[in-house]
């Protein structure tokens, strides 16, 4: 990371503190010509502007041009209408003329050109000097308030005096400047008071130019904290995100995605070990069980209450595999005829193909390859199904975590109020948070691994898997109800992955294998019951 700028060096402390790296100065190509003069301070904002006026008029007079910097859009305004009022020809730079910006910034070093321009405009240009100009004194900067940052006075005096130049740069504040109010005002006025300075009159000192940019010092550090304090927010976020990016690559590309299922059952067995071994009745212990993994436990009363939790993790993690991988071989064995006649007959028709996969709650389209899945023997479908499983519940997961950290992350600034840190507090909150996230996502996953089946195996049913359509929102400029309402009068049709599932009757077998009826099993929750 490195980078080029003429007004880095105020900002040194901040480059070395986040992001480690050094500030180097280059020597300019030709020494400075360029007079800095010392600030000048009025009590109001009235006699600060007449003396701007007054001293555009005088190097107008003399050929000098001039550029005046003001740090928003109505004051360049109002001292464009002032210099109207004077029979003072002018240009306005700001926001609303940017189109113009180029054309006025190649006239402003002209002899007797006058532009008004915000801080923000014309930076990072040169503005080229005629001989006559440089003869009389080159371009005059004159800034009409003191902005937060010293960097952005700098920039502006830095648009005279450039490639040895000669030029000028003179600060004209009041008392009454949002700069000066909050920070340096008292101390001024005070000074200003004790020596009779009456309404109009001008202090100038180097120790008020000091102040001043002591005061712009104090801002800085502020924005600073904040910026700094914004980072450290940010890298708590930082970790989290790495752990749920890494594992959502890994089921994106699939690369070791058995590895992650093995990993996530052990961490469900951990946790129900671990929230119910020694507080909770076995029977309770045996229905935690059937409720996130679909098995009975590996062990009977007696032995719950004298096993150690780590043996118990391991018998009960041994069992949850055993059953998993029953399981997915049986689907894979199911759906594997399927497959095989899909491929001898319809190959040149299909590449993917859309396979339904339930949980007894809810139907699941699994996309997968039709000529890897009849290659693998249906273990390619396998695969397929726990890399949809696991995007999906990740994605579910960490949309809602980040609603909750942002949450987080207001209400924790109240910690202030009880003289505690609240970014330590947040840090807190946020890896518990994360925790039980990956807990319920966890828990969720092998839920719906463990309960997998397929509703048909009917090869009549198979269609192709279509990409969906995008919706091409380049044609609609106006409201989303406006867009909705012109996406319902299109004629085009959606194509969509057809369902290939088959209901499943109230009173046949239920396909879990269990031997009961399907609504006295799986069928309850669709019932309500």
């Amino acid at each position: 990371l490195s980078g080029m700028t003429g007004t880095a060096l105020t900002e040194e402390q901040e480059f070395q503190d986040i992001y480690k790296l050094d500030v180097v100065v280059i020597p300019t190509n030709k020494p400075i010509a360029r007079v800095d003069f010392n600030d000048v301070v009025y009590k109001n904002e009235l006699g600060k502007f007449n003396a701007v006026i007054n001293d555009i008029v005088e190097c107008n007079k003399k050929g000098q041009p001039v550029l005046i910097g003001t740090i928003s859009i109505e004051k360049s305004e109002l001292l464009g209408s002032i210099l109207k009022k004077r029979g003072v020809r002018h240009q306005v730079l700001n926001a609303k003329y940017h189109d113009k910006e180029a054309e006025i910034i190649a006239q402003a070093g002209k002899y007797g050109a006058v532009t008004i321009a915000t801080n923000m405009a014309g930076r990072g240009t040169d503005i080229k000097l005629t001989p006559e100009v440089k003869t009389a004194g080159g371009l005059a900067i004159i800034g009409t308030e003191r902005h937060e940052s010293r960097r952005v006075d700098r920039q502006l005096r830095g648009r005279a005096g450039r490639q040895g130049d000669p030029g000028s740069s003179q600060f004209f504040v009041s008392l009454e400047d949002e700069l000066m109010r909050l920070f340096g005002s008292d101390r001024i006025a005070k000074i200003m008071d004790r020596l009779g300075l009456k309404e109009g009159e001008v202090i100038q000192h180097s120790m008020i130019s000091k102040s001043i940019e002591r005061a712009q010092k104090k801002v800085e550090e502020n924005n600073f904290g904040t910026r700094k304090r914004l980072i450290e927010y940010d890298d708590v976020m930082n970790s989290q995100r790495d752990v749920i990016y890494t594992r959502r690559r890994h089921a994106l590309f699939g690369e070791r995605i058995d590895v992650d299922v093995a990993n996530l059952i052990y961490d469900v067995c951990q946790a129900v070990v671990n929230d119910t071994h020694g507080n909770v009745p076995f029977e309770d212990f045996n229905l935690e069980l059937i409720r996130n993994l679909s098995i009975d436990s590996p062990v009977d009363e007696h032995e719950y209450m004298q096993i150690k939790p780590e043996d118990l993790t391991e018998k009960i993690y041994k069992a949850a595999i055993d059953s998993y991988e029953r399981k997915v071989a049986i689907i894979a064995n199911q759906a594997y005829p399927v497959i095989k006649d899909v491929y001898e007959k319809q190959s040149a028709l299909y590449e993917n193909i859309v396979v339904p996969i339930s949980d007894g709650q809810k139907v699941y389209q699994i996309i997968t390859n039709l000529k890897k899945s009849y290659e693998t023997g249906g273990k390619d479908l396998i695969r397929s199904f726990n890399k949809s499983i696991n995007l999906m519940i990740v994605d579910e997961y960490w949309k809602e975590h980040l609603r909750e950290m942002d949450e987080l992350k207001q209400s924790v600034q109240n910690a202030a109020y009880e003289q505690k840190d609240p970014l330590l507090i947040y840090k807190f909150e946020a890896y518990e948070l994360f925790k039980t996230m990956l807990d319920k996502m966890n828990r969720e996953v092998a839920s719906i691994l463990v309960k997998a089946f397929i509703p048909t195996r009917d090869p009549s049913q198979v269609q192709e898997a279509r990409q969906q359509r995008k919706l091409d929102m380049s044609r609609y400029e106006t409201s989303r109800t406006d867009a909705l309402q012109a996406g319902a009068n299109t004629q085009e049709r959606r194509h969509e992955p057809i369902r290939v599932e088959k209901k499943v009757g109230r009173n046949d077998p239920c396909p879990c294998g269990s031997g009961k009826k399907y609504k006295a099993c799986h069928g309850r929750n669709e019932a309500g019951i």
